[in-house]
């Protein structure tokens, strides 16, 4: 059975779902990539969905979950992306490893529009960086090599 690789973030708007997306898109059929907040905003962002798509990365039908969607589910990792999730998020039965990586919440940004996809951007960029690290290291161990 495939690993299951649970994202969390406070509002599950964003950040959790830039990494979901794109953690799914490198590893492919290899995982099961889910993401889910402790207080979800019940939508995710259209800017997030925009700069997703800039890498041809498609999360417009994500939806915005609550972590208690996942706690009678057997969960592999679970990956926090911002610094609140982790002391909000309770360990999940099963769970045998846990990161915290902390990125800035993009939905902050404030000034011109174009400031603000930026910002987006930056994030995206520091999450691709970020997983694609994680990816290259979890390929290797699911291959056994």
């Amino acid at each position: 059975m495939k690993p299951t690789i649970l994202i969390l973030c406070t509002g599950n708007s964003c950040r959790s779902h830039m990494a979901e997306g794109y953690l799914q898109h490198k590893l492919g059929n290899l995982v099961n990539v889910q993401s889910a907040g402790s207080k979800p905003s019940n939508y995710v962002h259209p800017i997030a969905i925009q700069v997703m798509q800039e890498l041809e990365i498609d999360i417009s039908g994500h939806r915005s979950k609550h972590l208690d969607e996942y706690m009678q589910q057997d969960i592999d990792t679970v990956i926090t992306v911002c610094d609140n999730a982790e002391t909000c998020c309770p360990t999940f039965p099963g769970e045998r490893k846990h990161y915290c990586w902390s990125f800035a919440d993009p939905a902050d940004a404030t000034g011109t529009e174009e400031e603000i996809v930026n910002a987006f951007r930056k994030v995206r960029d520091e999450i691709r960086e970020t997983f694609d690290r994680y990816a290259a290291e979890l390929s290797l161990q699911l291959s056994g090599t």
